[in-house]
């Protein structure tokens, strides 16, 4: 009699090295885009770039708590201090701490990257859908009037905006948002033509599924991945249109601390003073860099073909 250790001869034992991991049975039992944020964390790319987009939520919201000085108070004598214990930064040419005022210009960031992008992404994700699942005279109203958007340059179109609204920060992020618009309905228009032709949506409407139902039920968890990669680009975008914006004085009006207006007030100190410009560069760059690598990772997370789990 065979021993109850032994396997039954019509059991086919897997050897422990083609077994799955208990981190790969762990992801697949989680729903996909919790396993896609999970591979992004994962990725060094990802993690820099969700530290540095936490960094500056933290910044933000945080302001007057971390910041050492008051953004706007001048300090007589302190002008164009270099960095050094008392101003950690340094000061600008008014004797104001670098360091508080590019805090405080992280808040300027912030906003106009999630209004421009919310804005755009939930407006061009809704009528791309449209456009795409329902074809014909909409698709053909909606895409014209998306490509003669096209044809402004975006930071022109700001430009535009920003003149009728007012050179109010949320004036930029409504500028930024029409800029954004045609890029994601574009983007999820082509999605939602490959995804409408699918099984998957033949046999919901054979069970009875309404057109509204299949566009946000069904079709719409399917094409919004490449939407999740879009957004981060789009966020680095809007926080660079904002900083030029401030350059040219049509964004965040002084005295309140950008770090667009930082740099356009460095430029006449460069030589003398470098790290007037020096420091807010740096902090704009870091931002999008983190911001375009946080992109590249979603990419690879939400990519069938490098997914290893």
């Amino acid at each position: 009699m065979a021993s109850a250790s032994t396997p039954p001869a019509n059991t086919a034992v897997v050897p422990a090295a083609l077994q799955p991991t208990r981190t790969a049975r762990a992801l697949r039992t989680r729903s996909p885009f919790v396993a896609a944020l999970i591979r992004t964390v994962r990725n060094p790319m990802g993690m820099f770039g969700g530290g540095v987009l936490l960094l500056l939520v933290i910044c933000a919201i945080g302001a007057p708590v971390l910041s050492p000085y008051d953004p706007l108070e001048q300090h007589p004598g302190a002008e164009l201090r270099p960095p050094g214990a008392e101003y950690p930064l340094g000061t600008d040419n008014l004797g104001r701490d670098l360091l508080s005022r590019i805090i405080y210009g992280s808040r300027a960031s912030l906003l106009v990257g999630i209004v421009a992008v919310g804005l755009g992404a939930g407006i061009g994700l809704a009528t791309g859908l449209a456009a795409g699942y329902f074809g014909g005279y909409v698709d053909s109203v909606i895409m014209r009037f998306y490509d003669a958007l096209l044809s402004f340059p975006a930071i022109l179109l700001g430009i535009g905006v920003v003149s009728v609204l007012g050179t109010v920060m949320l004036s930029v992020a409504y500028a930024l948002a029409i800029a954004s618009l045609p890029g994601f309905a574009r983007l999820m228009r082509s999605r939602v033509l490959a995804e409408r032709e699918r099984e998957y949506v033949l046999a919901a409407r054979c069970c009875g599924a309404g057109d509204q139902r299949i566009m946000w039920i069904h079709v719409l968890p399917n094409a919004l991945a490449p939407l999740l990669i879009q957004i981060a680009l789009a966020m680095g975008f809007s926080v660079l249109a904002e900083s030029a914006l401030s350059f040219l004085g049509l964004g965040t009006q002084p005295p309140d601390p950008s770090w667009g207006s930082m740099l356009n007030e460095s430029r006449a100190y460069l030589r003398t003073s470098p790290f007037f410009g020096v420091f807010p560069g740096a902090a704009l760059a870091i931002l999008l860099l983190g911001l375009n690598f946080l992109a590249d990772a979603l990419r690879d997370a939400l990519d069938p073909r490098r997914t290893n789990v």
